[in-house]
């Protein structure tokens, strides 16, 4: 089984699309080939049948009572709380009493994307003096320190050129073989009898053992994810800022969500983060349906 098959397998972007939810019921693929595509109809058919819906105030689309976020305009919507610190809000004030952040939005400073959230939903900088507090937190945790180590070394590890072919092996040890034979000569002209050659140890590994190295870290970044992932809390703002500071660098990764098992950019395009999720690692090659805020 190759590396991207089972990081799909085990992070569970499986054919189905099920919900925590109760009552939901799993939905059939859509016709257009994308197994990770599912049918919007009976999604919301889903939806109306288990939740009791309300409608978008920005853009009048349906929407689950108690979401915060529209996942059909990609706007926040709870103006009685802010979307930074999660106070709440009495009136049309520009800044929250609380944290003092700008209802409006804030500017990403690394990658100019406007933001409702505390953390970039682009790049994943932390915007709020608050948001740095709890990401220099989060990353002081030996369950972080761990997870990152795991990414580091599966990123390192994307970087490796294998060893391909028999011709490439053999081509490798043919320089080994040279490099001993010139030192040694070298160490006789100097008048040594027995010279001591160091041995040098090749950088590029085989394609069996990339593989088998890729499988095994992968594995245990997998557990380290779940073992970090986002509980059910009350407060989306406050799950949401925690999914986003635990997040690891260095790798391609989505947000899968317990609401709808929708696999989303980053929890910043879940409407109900509060009910949990993690984050997975997208292998090469692999497509996922990403239902997030990138409109």
């Amino acid at each position: 089984m190759d590396y991207d098959n089972i990081l799909q397998n085990s992070m569970g972007m499986e054919r189905t699309a099920r919900t925590m939810v109760p009552e939901f019921q799993t939905l059939a693929p859509s016709q257009d080939g994308d197994d990770q595509s599912y049918d919007n109809v009976g999604l919301q058919a889903a939806l109306q049948q288990s939740e009791a819906l309300t409608v978008c105030p920005n853009c009048g689309s349906p929407m689950s009572e108690g979401s915060d976020f529209c996942e059909s305009c990609h706007r926040y919507i709870k103006y009685d709380t802010c979307s930074f610190c999660g106070a709440a809000l009495q009136g049309d004030e520009a800044y929250c009493p609380e944290c003092g952040n700008p209802r409006g939005g804030i500017v990403c400073p690394r990658c100019n994307t406007m933001n409702e959230f505390a953390f970039c939903k682009q790049c994943g900088l932390p915007l709020t003096e608050e948001a740095r507090q709890l990401m220099s937190q989060v990353r002081e945790t030996p369950e972080y320190k761990h997870m990152q180590m795991l990414a580091d070394q599966l990123s390192k590890l994307d970087m490796a050129v294998p060893l391909t072919s028999e011709a490439e092996v053999l081509h490798e040890e043919a320089n080994r073989a040279l490099r001993e034979r010139v030192l040694k000569l070298l160490a006789e002209d100097r008048g040594e009898s027995n010279p001591d050659i160091p041995e040098l140890t090749s950088k590029r590994i085989t394609q069996e053992e990339y593989n088998i190295r890729k499988r095994n870290i992968a594995e245990q970044l997998v557990e380290a994810l779940e073992q970090m992932q986002t509980q059910q809390t009350e407060k989306p703002v406050e799950a949401r800022n925690y999914a986003m500071a635990m997040k690891p660098a260095g790798l391609r990764l989505a947000w899968k969500c317990n609401y709808k098992h929708a696999i989303h950019s980053s929890p910043c395009g879940c409407a109900k983060p509060h009910l949990g999720g993690k984050w997975i690692i997208l292998g090469q090659g692999s497509k996922p349906k990403i239902e997030d805020d990138n409109g």
